[in-house]
């Protein structure tokens, strides 16, 4: 038996590609009482894991420990399911894809994600894809949201990924960082993997035009290996964000300008909805704090406080 190093680079659901050390592709299975300490997972490893392999003379090879992790970034595994789905590990940065229009992405999903990445401590910058396709309205709508979330300190990008617009700044800021692609089904997210990597030619799945949102092109998480030492991790389309492992006392930390004016509150223990001398209302009333955050961030308490996750669309 010969045990190896490598790093999962793809996750079927039933076994798993390590790339070891040595440079070789091995698939993997999991040995079968092998459970994570602590987290309740329907996938106990991730893509971006380092993990140790046994190789059997059989040619069968087993996953028999998991690095410790920098980070991760987990979702709930469904709507009713009181385990969570890690989606990918270890990772420097995320690129959050998202559509003004066809789908749209709503500033409730966003701000879910953005406070799931702040809780794992995952930089995000928000790609704003199909910038070719909107009209002056949309493009208002547009620049508007970039200024919001910019101004809270999250850097956005303009990108058209059919045209390649923008696409060299996105190769650039690859460069020596594991980056995870996230964002809806539909908002062209394996349009610009494949603007990146043309030779990696993710599925591209048409936009269904039934519900203005897009089909589900990839089942399972990947990761490829970027020019200048990067890689790129590609996942499934997610629908909704729930608040997973957060506190409810934490969810206003997760909002870094909620989290900033909270310091100016009476109570320490402010939850921002009726209590008297909270700064946090008075900034949404003086307008330095958009009401978009705020209602997502009201959102997340709520569905906190009802024990319940909601797909947000």
């Amino acid at each position: 038996m010969q045990t190896l190093r490598g790093l999962v680079v793809k996750n079927t659901g039933s076994w798993y590609l390590v790339h070891t050390d040595e440079g070789q592709d091995v698939e993997c299975k999991i040995k079968g009482n092998f459970r994570l300490k602590g987290i309740r997972s329907t996938n106990p490893v991730a893509v971006g894991d380092y993990v140790q392999i046994i190789l059997n003379q059989e040619g069968t090879a087993f996953i028999t420990e998991i690095e410790d992790r920098k980070n991760y970034i987990i979702r709930r595994a469904s709507n009713l399911s009181k385990q969570s789905h890690i989606i990918a590990a270890n990772l420097d940065q995320c690129m959050l894809v998202v559509t003004i229009n066809y789908p749209e992405t709503s500033t409730t999903f966003i701000d879910r994600f953005l406070a799931s990445a702040e809780a794992y401590r995952v930089p995000v910058t928000i790609v704003f894809n199909k910038v070719d396709a909107y009209n002056e309205e949309e493009l208002r709508y547009l620049d508007g949201l970039i200024h919001l979330y910019t101004t809270i300190g999250y850097p956005c990008l303009k990108v058209s990924a059919k045209k390649g617009d923008g696409v060299e700044t996105i190769k650039e800021a690859l460069r020596e960082r594991v980056t995870l692609f996230s964002g809806h089904s539909g908002v062209g997210k394996s349009t610009l993997i494949n603007a990146i990597l043309p030779g990696v030619a993710a599925k591209t799945g048409e936009i269904s035009t039934v519900h203005n949102k897009g089909m589900h092109t990839t089942t399972f998480s990947e990761m490829f290996p970027v020019p200048g030492n990067g890689y790129l991790i590609d996942t499934p389309g997610i629908k909704g964000f729930g608040t997973f492992d957060m506190e409810k006392e934490e969810i206003g930390h997760y909002f870094p300008e909620i989290f900033r004016t909270s310091a100016d509150c009476r109570y320490g223990n402010c939850t921002h909805r009726n209590e008297p001398g909270c700064a946090v209302r008075q900034a949404v009333e003086e307008h330095y704090i958009s009401e978009s955050r705020y209602a997502s961030y009201l959102g997340m308490l709520e569905d906190k406080e009802e024990g319940k996750y909601r797909a947000s669309y």
